[in-house]
């Protein structure tokens, strides 16, 4: 089966069969137009069905005990999720909706993750939060706090199980915009080099087939190599200074996964060569490194901003809890383009390099990641959630 479905076969979608997994039929053609455009180039183990919670309601009224079961803590978008997270509950905690936040990271171990989440539910948690994921390894898991009322929310990647809410980026999508824009920027000819995240995780790969799906309508652009940077700068440094030591060919342009794309940066400029157009994605540091060289690139790409994945799957997770409903069993979203007058209204011309900060997906006070007036369109009964009371 080919890996990007697009166009109407993502709408149509009838009970896709991937690796194994049976797909419920898609419920994209639900939703409205515009937002059925998000679905367009898509990872087909995507699941796209109704899911399990469309008339779902929590196994008791709030406040809500919650977990966040992390699956790694080593990098600055994990940082800055997790603050964001933890302000969220601040501020749903004193509107009396939620008691408790747990927070447990595995450390990428599989077993751990599992361990924890069942520990979570064992413990009486209501809704539990995983991030980045194996598609498969949860699925047992969820299938497990389902049976005991609790639903499971990933984000930044998605799980295949059914009973399980995907509210993510759209990686695909993603990985195929950063690439066309990279072409066009380098006028289609040339070399790149791929930097990609942890292969095996779903955003990682799926970013990278659409990358590469991008690059067959550019014959004249050859992809030199591949190194993982596991969205971590430090580790990305390194892997594209070897690269760069043992590949004197010239290089005009550079395909990153975020978090790591400062760490690109720092590799290119220590190697002596000229700098070429890279892929941004949110990080402040190297945003930097383009306020102070605006002829840089002409433009990139909130892909997984931290704070904006935050919220939105907090936002996913508390209107299901209060019975809203999600139409769909995996909320994607789009990149989010932005411009050297973004960076300007971020940042100030004396920014940090080594900043640990994100530019975040705001524009004029307004979340762009996750608008309400889009939420509502994936939910039967939407209202505020943070206005929402309980029925008497």
């Amino acid at each position: 089966m080919k890996y990007l479905i697009r166009g109407a076969l993502a709408a149509a979608c009838v009970w896709c069969f991937s690796g194994g997994v049976v797909l419920a039929q898609s419920v994209v053609s639900e939703l409205p137009a515009d937002q059925q455009d998000n679905y367009k180039i898509v990872d087909p183990k995507v699941p796209l069905g109704p899911g399990a919670y469309k008339d779902f309601h929590a196994k008791k009224a709030p406040p809500w005990k919650i977990g966040y079961a992390s699956n790694y803590a080593g990098n600055t978008w994990r940082v800055q999720v997790l603050e964001q997270m933890t302000a969220l509950f601040q501020q749903y905690k004193a509107a009396g909706l939620v008691s408790e936040l747990v927070v447990t990271q595995s450390d990428l171990k599989d077993a751990v993750q599992i361990q924890q989440m069942r520990q979570m539910v064992d413990d009486g948690v209501d809704a539990i939060i995983i991030c980045c994921s194996n598609i498969t390894a949860m699925n047992q898991t969820i299938e497990y706090a389902h049976s005991k009322g609790v639903p499971v929310f990933s984000f930044s990647g998605y799980v295949t199980s059914p009973y399980a809410i995907n509210a993510t980026e759209n990686q695909a999508q993603g990985g195929y915009s950063a690439t066309k824009w990279l072409a066009e920027e380098i006028k289609g000819k040339g070399n790149v080099l791929l930097v990609s995240g942890i292969p095996g995780f779903a955003s990682s790969d799926s970013f990278n087939v659409g990358a590469k799906d991008a690059l067959k309508g550019y014959p004249g652009i050859k992809l030199v190599g591949e190194v993982a940077g596991k969205w971590t700068d430090q580790v990305a440094q390194v892997e594209v200074q070897k690269f760069l030591a043992t590949n004197p060919g010239k290089i005009d342009g550079i395909i990153v996964q975020s978090a790591a794309e400062n760490g690109v940066v720092n590799a290119v400029l220590q190697s002596g060569r000229d700098m070429m157009p890279i892929v941004l994605g949110g990080e402040a540091s190297a945003a930097c490194y383009w306020l102070n060289n605006p002829k840089f690139i002409s433009k990139s790409f909130h892909f997984w901003p931290p704070r904006g994945d935050a919220r939105l799957v907090w936002d996913v997770m508390m209107r299901t809890l209060e019975g809203q409903g999600p139409k769909i069993q995996s909320i994607l979203r789009p990149v989010v383009p932005y411009t050297i007058d973004d960076v300007k209204a971020s940042l100030k011309p004396d920014c940090d390099r080594n900043s640990q900060d994100w530019l975040d997906a705001m524009r004029d006070g307004k979340d762009s990641w996750w608008p309400a007036d889009v939420a509502k369109d994936y939910f039967l009964h939407p209202q505020d959630p943070l206005a929402w009371r309980p029925a008497n």
